[in-house]
C-alpha cells in the first residue's frame, strides 16, 4: 500500500489538473450553466483546501483529523455536487418537483434546505483553515442579522426578519450567496491569473526579475534595496499576492540588503513595503482588476483599470525606490556589486525572452480587445511554446507539474475567502443593509467628503488586519462605493481608492502579514519591521486621496479623459510630493536634513499632495496649495543643496 503522503500528493495533482483543466475549458467553450460551473470549480478548490490543510495545525495529524477531513470532503462533494445535479438539465428527470433548483426559489425542498446547512458548514470550515476565524465570524454575525432583523436596536439597522429556510436557501443554493460574483471572479479571471503566474516562474521568471534589477541599479548608493523594490514590483505585476512576493523575492533581496549594510529591520520593511505594491502594479493587480470589471458604474473595460492603475503604481514604487536611495546616502553605504542569481547570465537572459514576451502578449492581446480570461489563455499557451528556446527555461514535465500543485494549493484560500464573502453579500441583498448603510455616510460626504474617504480608509484598514485585500474590496465597494460615486468623485477612482487601502493593510499594525514574512527571512522583530514598513509605505497612503482629487492621473478614456496639459501638471505636482515626503522620511536629500528642513519637506509634501482651490491671475489659472508647497519645498531644498557643495556636515 502506497505510504499517506503519496496518496495526498497524487490526489493534490488530480484535483489540481482537474481545476485547471476545467477552468481553462469552461471559461473558453462553456458547456455547463454559470451555478453549475462555480459548484464544481468550489467543489475542487474546497477539496484541496480538506486535503492539504489541516483542521489545527497545532495538534499534527491523527486518525481523528484525518477522519475529521474525509468527512468534510465528502460532505464536499455531497452539497457542491447536489447544485450540479439539481441544476443541469441533463439531470432533469430527477429534479425535485420537475424543477430546477433555481425555479424552486422559495419553494425549497426539506432536503434543499439540509444541503443548504451543510454546505454553509463546509464554506465556514474552509474559510476558517485558510484564512482564520474573522472572515467565518463576519459571515456569521451577518447570517445571526438577518434571523434576528426584528429584534435589533435601531442603530443595527434592525429588519423584519426572515426564517432559517430562507436564509440558507439565499446563502448556498442561488445566485446571489456563495455561488455568486465573488467566485465568479475568481473562476473567470483570478485563477487563471493564478496559473499564468505559477507557470512564468517555473520558466525562471523571478531569477530575471533580480539579475535584471541588479544589473540597472546593484552599483548605485543601496543598490540592493532599489534591486528589492524593482524586483517586487515586476514580480507583483504577474501575482498581485503581498505575503507569495515576500516569500519569493526576500529570500533573495532581503540577504543582500544585509550584507550591502541595511539593518534587519530596514531590509525586511523595504521588502514587505515593496511587496505589498504588487497588488497596485498592471497587469493582475490580484483580484480587484476583475472585481472591478464586475462592480464599477457605469461599466469599464479591463484596459481602462489597468491603465487607470498604472501612474498611480509608478508614483508608489517611485516613493519607495527615492526612500531607499535616500536612507543609503544618508548612512553613506557604499555601493556594492550585487551578484547575479547562480543559474548564470545565459538562463537568466533566455528566462528575460519568456517574460518580455509573455507581458507583451498578454498586453497586446488586451488592447486588441480580448478578454481577460481569452487573454491569459492565449498567453499561457504562448509562454509555453516560448519556454522552449533554452534548456534552463524549458516547461518539461516536472516543471510543468509543479505548476499545476502549485496553482491548485494558492487559489484555495481565494476560493474559500470568495465563498464565505458570498454568504455575506447574500445577506447583504436580503435584508437591504446595503442600501441603508451608505445612508450614514451621505449625509457626512455631502458635507465632507475627505473625512467620508477617511472612515472608507478605516474600515479598509480594520477589515484588512484579517481579511485579504481582495475581500476588503469587495465589502466595501459592495456597500459603500456606489454612495462615494454619487457625489462627484470618479466612480472608477473611489473603487481603486477602496482597493489601495484594502492592499496596505499588508503593511498595516498589528496585523501586518508581509510585514510578519519578511521579518521572519531578515531575522528581525516581527512588530519592529512591521512599523517600518507602514512608515516606508506613508505615501502609498496619501495616493488614494490624489487620484480622487486629481483624477487626471488615472488616465480615464471618453469624456473623463484629461487633456495633456492637465496630465502631466498633475503629474508633476505629484513627483514632487512624493520625493519631498521620500527625502524627509529618510532624513537626507542633497545632504542630510536638519530637523528645520526636514519639517519643511514633510509640509511641502502635504501642501503638494493635497487638493486645493485655484485662482487666477493675469489669465492663469494658479492652484495656490500647489505653489505654497513647492515655494516651502524649495526653502528646504536650497540651502541643503548649498551645504552640500560646501560638504559642510550637520
Amino acid at each position: 500500500m502506497a505510504p499517506p503522503s503519496l496518496v495526498k500528493a497524487a490526489a493534490t495533482f488530480a484535483l489540481s489538473a482537474s481545476l485547471c483543466a476545467f477552468t481553462l475549458a469552461e471559461v473558453n467553450y462553456p458547456r455547463l450553466s454559470p451555478a453549475s460551473q462555480l459548484a464544481v470549480f468550489a467543489l475542487l478548490g474546497l477539496v484541496l483546501c480538506f486535503l492539504n490543510v489541516p483542521a489545527a495545525p497545532r495538534f499534527g495529524e491523527s486518525k481523528l483529523t484525518r477522519a475529521l477531513d474525509g468527512a468534510l470532503i465528502l460532505a464536499t462533494f455531497v452539497s457542491c455536487g447536489y447544485v450540479v445535479w439539481q441544476t443541469e438539465p441533463a439531470f432533469a428527470a430527477s429534479w425535485f418537483d420537475g424543477r430546477s433548483l433555481g425555479n424552486r426559489a422559495g419553494y425549497e425542498t426539506s432536503t434543499d434546505i439540509a444541503i443548504a446547512v451543510l454546505g454553509l458548514l463546509v464554506v465556514l470550515e474552509a474559510a476558517r483553515r485558510t484564512i482564520g476565524l474573522t472572515l467565518p465570524l463576519l459571515a456569521g454575525a451577518f447570517l445571526l442579522y438577518a434571523w434576528l432583523g426584528p429584534s435589533l436596536p435601531g442603530w443595527l439597522f434592525p429588519h423584519r426578519g426572515y426564517p432559517v429556510e430562507r436564509i440558507v436557501a439565499q446563502t448556498f443554493l442561488h445566485t446571489q450567496g456563495v455561488f455568486g460574483v465573488a467566485l465568479s471572479v475568481m473562476f473567470t479571471y483570478v485563477f487563471l491569473f493564478v496559473v499564468f503566474g505559477a507557470v512564468l516562474a517555473q520558466t525562471g521568471a523571478t531569477r530575471f526579475v533580480i539579475d535584471f534589477a541588479a544589473r540597472t541599479f546593484g552599483r548605485t548608493p543601496g543598490g540592493p534595496a532599489k534591486v528589492a523594490v524593482i524586483s517586487s514590483g515586476l514580480m507583483g505585476s504577474v501575482s498581485g499576492s503581498a505575503v507569495a512576493n515576500v516569500a519569493t523575492t526576500g529570500l533573495f533581496t532581503i540577504p543582500m540588503m544585509r550584507k550591502a549594510g541595511f539593518s534587519p529591520t530596514v531590509a525586511g520593511a523595504v521588502e514587505a513595503a515593496a511587496s505589498s505594491g504588487g497588488a497596485l502594479v498592471p497587469p493582475v493587480m490580484g483580484a480587484g482588476a476583475y472585481m472591478m470589471i464586475e462592480l464599477v458604474q457605469p461599466p469599464v473595460s479591463y484596459l481602462d483599470i489597468i491603465r487607470a492603475a498604472l501612474v498611480p503604481a509608478i508614483l508608489f514604487y517611485l516613493s519607495l525606490f527615492m526612500y531607499v536611495h535616500f536612507h543609503a546616502r544618508r548612512l553613506a553605504l557604499a555601493p556594492v556589486v550585487v551578484e547575479e542569481d547562480g543559474g548564470g547570465r545565459e538562463a537568466s537572459r533566455f528566462a528575460g525572452i519568456v517574460f518580455a514576451t509573455s507581458l507583451a502578449t498578454l498586453m497586446g492581446l488586451l488592447a486588441f480587445g480580448f478578454t481577460a480570461f481569452r487573454a491569459v489563455s492565449v498567453t499561457l499557451a504562448v509562454m509555453i511554446a516560448v519556454s522552449f528556446v533554452h534548456r534552463s527555461t524549458r516547461l518539461d514535465w516536472p516543471r510543468l507539474r509543479d505548476a499545476i500543485v502549485s496553482s491548485g494549493k494558492d487559489v484555495v484560500p481565494l476560493v474559500a475567502a470568495a465563498a464565505c464573502v458570498g454568504i455575506i453579500i447574500a445577506v447583504v441583498m436580503l435584508t437591504g443593509v446595503g442600501t441603508r448603510l451608505p445612508g450614514l455616510l451621505l449625509p457626512l460626504a455631502e458635507q465632507h467628503l475627505v473625512l467620508a474617504l477617511a472612515a472608507v480608509m478605516v474600515s479598509s484598514l480594520v477589515l484588512g488586519m484579517g481579511l485579504p485585500s481582495a475581500v476588503v474590496y469587495l465589502l466595501l465597494a459592495t456597500l459603500v462605493g456606489p454612495v462615494l460615486s454619487d457625489l462627484g468623485a470618479q466612480p472608477l477612482a473611489v473603487h481603486l481608492f477602496i482597493f489601495y487601502f484594502g492592499m496596505l493593510s499588508m503593511v498595516t499594525p498589528p496585523v501586518a502579514l508581509a510585514g510578519y514574512t519578511a521579518a521572519s527571512i531578515a531575522g528581525a522583530n516581527i512588530m519592529a519591521t512591521s512599523l517600518a514598513a507602514f512608515r516606508i509605505s506613508l505615501v502609498g497612503f496619501s495616493l488614494p486621496y490624489i487620484f480622487v482629487f486629481r483624477p487626471e492621473l488615472l488616465l480615464l478614456p471618453g469624456d473623463a479623459a484629461p487633456s495633456a496639459g492637465a496630465f502631466v501638471a498633475a503629474l508633476v505636482v505629484a513627483v514632487l510630493g512624493v520625493v519631498a515626503f521620500a527625502a524627509a522620511l529618510a532624513g537626507y536629500l542633497f545632504a542630510r536634513l536638519t530637523t528645520l528642513e526636514r519639517l519643511l519637506l514633510f509640509v511641502a509634501a502635504a501642501l503638494l499632495l493635497a487638493p486645493g482651490p485655484v485662482v487666477v491671475v493675469a489669465g492663469l489659472p494658479i492652484p495656490i496649495l500647489d505653489t505654497a508647497g513647492f515655494v516651502v519645498g524649495l526653502a528646504a531644498a536650497v540651502p541643503n543643496r548649498r551645504r552640500s557643495r560646501l560638504a559642510v556636515p550637520v
